[in-house]
């Protein structure tokens, strides 16, 4: 297994550092705290601290952000603190601060889960076809675990509002388009119109993860088909589990899609031996009995393009200095085109 295929953390990015001392000081710690930060993700920060032989993940909203529904850390903690309880691959949280004096916002902390997080099209690790396939399945095998813990009886009842949730879906995420635009790309509204028109009857209610792809998935180091934590839980909620699925199947980029999906593809989903979306949404309906249609995937397509107009709205305006959102517009574009063509044919 390649060293780079840990999630290994680097030196925090310039102008995303941490108040070391003030966390220090907080945490009451004999020893001075170092800290490093987790060089991945687009939305909530993350960072290792390290006390002596300690070590701490922390999590925090983004600098400049304004979408404060969307960073809640008291609800992220709270989520974690009930499903860990009952569901041993949610990490384990250890502290929440709501006070924004002491790092510039609120925060939290939990246990670090150590494995490998297989990241790009063509990760660091090395994967046999068999290898491949098996992952894929575990990945699909988790989601559909989760949408079966007790959400009620883990004390977790009153996390979302499931009746409604997809036309609350299709609505708010249009809304968080409306509000963040800043280039004409008429490919987004199209898909969101088709969406308004096209909602499906719901399929019931589960704990949904609502982000659920490779790189916030941690594998085993000694069986990569194993998963050993499941990261980044900050959109969370009680809602139709087919949504959660959508949004797995979105970020499942393959083979047969255009070059441009593939240039922006969100993980190692096309490596020898992958399959499908159509052979993981098989699966997933022999496990679950609940069957995604290419509405769901449409509206993952769209909403993932609503994240990256946020971040690159973000981006231009100045509030973050990750030259890596500069290209976020180009990926609106192309995964709204994505949405369209695949309600135009009908299937995903």
């Amino acid at each position: 297994m390649s060293a780079a295929s840990i999630d290994s953390p680097r030196p925090p990015r310039p102008g995303e550092e941490l108040d070391a001392a003030a966390l220090q000081r907080w945490l009451r710690l004999d020893e001075p705290v170092a800290i490093e930060q987790f060089p991945r993700g687009h939305s909530n920060l993350t960072y290792l601290l390290r006390a002596g032989p300690r070590e701490i993940v922390l999590r925090r909203p983004p600098f400049g952000s304004k979408v404060k529904t969307a960073h809640d850390m008291g609800r992220e903690y709270r989520v974690l603190s009930k499903l860990s309880a009952v569901w041993p691959r949610a990490p384990r949280p250890l502290f929440h601060c709501d006070d924004p004096s002491i790092i510039g916002a609120p925060f939290y902390g939990m246990e670090r889960v150590r494995g490998v997080i297989l990241r790009g099209s063509r990760p660091d690790a090395d994967v046999s076809p068999p290898q491949a396939r098996a992952i894929a399945e575990a990945l699909i095998d988790t989601l559909a675990e989760l949408h079966g813990v007790d959400f009620a009886a883990a004390g977790l009842g009153d996390l979302g509002r499931p009746e409604g949730y997809v036309e609350r879906q299709v609505s708010g995420w249009a809304r968080r388009y409306a509000d963040s635009k800043t280039d004409d790309i008429p490919g987004v509204e199209r898909i969101a119109q088709w969406l308004a028109r096209n909602m499906p009857r719901e399929s019931g209610a589960a704990i949904i993860h609502n982000d659920f792809k490779h790189d916030n998935v941690v594998l085993s180091a000694d069986d990569l088909a194993r998963v050993a934590g499941v990261l980044d839980w900050e959109m969370a909620t009680v809602g139709d589990p087919l949504m959660d699925l959508g949004t797995a199947l979105g970020y499942w980029v393959e083979e047969g899609d255009s070059d441009e999906m593939k240039m922006i593809a969100f993980g190692p989903t096309m490596l020898p031996g992958s399959p499908t979306r159509r052979e993981l949404a098989q699966r997933y309906a022999r496990r679950t009995g609940r069957e995604v249609t290419v509405f769901h995937y449409c509206f993952a397509l769209f909403k993932t393009a609503v994240v990256a107009q946020q971040i690159y709205a973000r981006y231009k305006a100045g509030l973050t200095k990750d030259d890596r959102f500069a290209m976020m517009i180009a990926g609106v574009k192309i995964l709204a085109d994505a949405a369209n063509e695949a309600a135009s044919r009908g299937n995903f």
